[in-house]
């Protein structure tokens, strides 16, 4: 787990979370599942009801997941701020695995979660169904804020799949297929 600044960019993945349908376990009204992907850290989803409180996101398809990113400022939510959270991942909602449990100790700014295996920091999960769970809040708090979720794929590069280089004009106006 990491904290990163928020210009802090990686030009071998990119986000997917547009591809997948998100939901929520509850939520206060006015501060729901959509204000996680509104690209606002001055919005957030607000739980409302015990823990845990589970952020799900499904994709029609396998999607090979590389990371998963989430905002939470302990500054701003103070008891609202996850403290334990837990990262599963299967085909499924009944067939799912805890891939991380990661302890937040006043987080503030992007948290970044691996999924990758430790030995294998390149080799993506696979998975149709992904949930972020909050297992606890600082100060025993009972609802939770997260301002913004992000989930990264691997960038495939059409170059590196061709068995010869396409880079002259000549010769890239062949490099795609129609």
């Amino acid at each position: 787990m990491s904290i990163l600044s928020s210009s802090d960019t990686n030009s071998l993945k990119r986000e997917v979370g547009h591809l997948a349908v998100w939901s929520v376990t509850s939520a206060k009204a006015g501060n729901g599942v959509e204000m996680l992907r509104d690209g606002s850290t001055e919005t957030f989803w607000q739980s409302d009801g015990l823990q845990p409180h589970l952020i799900n996101v499904q994709f029609q398809r396998k999607v090979p997941l590389l990371e998963l990113q989430m905002y939470v400022d302990y500054k701003l939510d103070e008891s609202y701020t996850p403290s334990r959270v837990s990262v599963r991942a299967g085909h499924t909602y009944q067939d799912l695995k805890e891939v991380r449990v990661l302890e937040l100790e006043e987080p503030s700014g992007w948290v970044v979660i691996p999924l990758t295996a430790d030995d294998a920091p390149h080799e993506p999960l696979k998975a149709f169904y992904l949930q972020l769970a909050v297992l606890a809040n600082h100060q025993n708090g009972r609802d939770t804020h997260i301002r913004q979720v992000k989930v990264f794929s691997a960038r495939t590069d059409a170059q590196r799949l061709l068995p010869c280089s396409m880079t002259t004009p000549q010769m890239s106006m062949f490099s795609t297929v129609r």
